[in-house]
């Protein structure tokens, strides 16, 4: 069948029939669902992972420093270089998360707080959100603060670094790839490759 003659296909959302809780964890639910297809009308069986909302903080010192932190990670058993984030907990909103975040996992503070975008982390698996905060002239104004499962290592690393360690595989996160995205798309902090050395806050 030539392009032309083949018919469009339909994109429409699946209409619900039943769910079913598996389990419920601490960072995250998974259900089954069952949903009709739109097209042909047949269901089809599909595994939800409900976690909370998340939050990320791209933090920028006085300096021109990026704020980031090493840790541990069981999922893919090494230590990751990231910038601060988690999760939303009951009660908090996106920006209040991030705050406490930042403060806990690194000691920094900031008053000068921007929404840089939202994102989803896996739309296809996934119901939740992620918002990334910008931070600017953060400051390390308190001790670490963490929780019994986790342990962080502040680094400092120049805004000019940044794009080097993306390029080397140092900074491999997707959620924290994608906010250095939101950063630059929005300020300028992260630069694309060949443009190392020209990264700034516009």
């Amino acid at each position: 069948m030539t392009d032309e003659l083949r018919p469009e296909p339909l994109v429409a959302p699946w209409l619900d029939v039943e769910e079913q809780l598996l389990v419920s964890t601490r960072v995250f639910d998974v259900r089954r669902v069952v949903r009709k297809s739109p097209r042909d009308g047949k269901t089809h069986d599909f595994w939800v992972i409900d976690p909370p909302d998340w939050v990320n903080i791209v933090a920028v010192t006085a300096q021109g420093e990026l704020v980031l932190v090493e840790q541990w990670r069981h999922g893919t058993q090494e230590i990751t270089l990231e910038i601060p984030g988690g999760m939303v907990d009951p009660g908090e909103d996106a920006l209040q998360a991030a705050q406490r975040e930042l403060l806990e996992e690194t000691g920094f503070s900031s008053d000068q707080w921007t929404l840089l975008g939202v994102a989803r982390p896996n739309p296809a698996i996934q119901s939740n959100r992620v918002a990334t905060y910008l931070a600017l002239d953060a400051s390390q104004t308190a001790a670490t603060h963490f929780d019994a499962t986790e342990s962080c290592k502040l680094r400092l690393e120049a805004l000019e670094a940044v794009p080097a360690l993306i390029q080397s595989g140092r900074i491999d996160h997707a959620i924290v790839l994608a906010a250095l995205m939101h950063a630059w798309v929005h300020v300028g902090l992260a630069v694309p490759v060949g443009a190392v050395g020209r990264g700034k806050i516009a």
